[in-house]
């Protein structure tokens, strides 16, 4: 049976031990607030997911779309909309290991996107970037073999399902079995194969943490592949899981009282709507750093930088402390 290559590290080790103590706190947070929490999360999750693959709708847009609403915007990016919330209707009825299922998935995540939608590719295929090729996934014709290979070994093996999800996750992206859509298939599958871990993993959005730190996932990806082995890609996975349960297990945000105590602040300055969004956190909670920040508003941790930037520079904010143990400062 093929095993991928992989190590386990003390930070490994550690990573899985804090994200188990977190969980159940998690999951207390999502028993008391509900039906409003998970839909707010599936929004976002949405959002993100199609953000990293250049989706220019903003989650308002999203959310608009959820909820029957007409939005005015490039056809092709609507539809991506609308087959993500079909696919993650789907969630509880799909299987993680089932080839299947996969292809059932990615049949509603690329419908009316790609000719091949529901199947594995026919082609080669390569990840680029700015400066070139990056990775060249192997040859068609190995596809399916290789990711029977894989689903076998998720079913099988012995090890914990956190490290089990993030090794499938780089695998996956490393065959790159698809045309299209490899990269948001890859997330959900995670997310489905943490759901077996625990149900909460279907509503907490790991995606966000994806879209608000690009660069460092594919970094990880490229560290993993160089390496020849996917330790780098599980300790930013399990990192970033970690941060996201720390992120979303606060006390419930009276949102109205933040958001009109924002906007009263916010009519001294001359601030965009981003930015008041910005505000509306930390008036609630002080201590965010800006990487919660931007996992919390789904948006990237280069736009976040800029947009306390552009606060501190108008006045509205000032920072208090070290950027670990600091809070920031409200100028009304």
């Amino acid at each position: 049976m093929y095993i991928p290559p992989f190590e386990i590290s003390s930070r490994t080790i550690n990573l899985i031990a804090e994200i188990s103590a977190q969980i159940e706190r998690y999951a207390i947070r999502l028993e008391n607030e509900g039906l409003k929490l998970r839909k707010a999360n599936r929004i976002r999750t949405i959002h993100s997911s199609l953000a990293i693959e250049g989706n220019n709708l903003s989650e308002n847009q999203v959310k608009d779309i959820i909820n029957g609403k007409n939005v005015i915007a490039p056809l092709r990016e609507i539809q991506e909309v609308k087959n993500a919330i079909k696919t993650y209707e789907l969630y509880s009825s799909l299987n993680p290991f089932s080839i299947t299922d996969l292809l059932k998935a990615h049949g509603t995540m690329m419908f009316a996107l790609s000719d091949d939608a529901g199947r594995f590719r026919q082609g080669g295929v390569g990840v680029f970037s700015e400066k070139g090729l990056v990775h060249m996934a192997p040859p068609a014709n190995r596809v399916q073999g290789l990711i029977e290979d894989l689903m076998q070994w998720l079913a099988s093996s012995d090890d914990h399902l956190l490290i089990r999800s993030c090794v499938f996750h780089y695998e996956f992206e490393f065959i790159h079995p698809f045309s299209d859509g490899n990269g948001r298939m890859g997330r959900l599958w995670q997310s489905l194969i943490l759901g077996k871990l625990h149900p909460l993993f279907e509503h907490l959005p790991v995606e966000n943490m994806v879209y608000s730190n690009q660069q460092a996932y594919y970094d990880a990806i490229s560290q993993s592949t160089h390496k020849g082995e996917c330790s780098p890609f599980i300790e930013f996975m399990l990192g970033e899981i970690l941060t996201t349960l720390k992120t979303h297990q606060g006390n419930e945000i009276d949102v109205n009282v933040g958001r009109n105590v924002g906007r009263n602040v916010g009519r001294n300055y001359d601030l965009n709507e981003s930015e008041h969004q910005v505000l509306e956190l930390i008036i609630e909670n002080n201590r965010l750093t800006i990487k919660e920040v931007a996992l919390l508003l789904s948006f990237s941790q280069r736009q976040t930088e800029r947009l306390f930037a552009s606060l501190k520079s108008k006045g509205v904010l000032s920072r208090q402390g070290s950027t670990k143990n600091g809070f920031w400062i409200i100028n009304k």
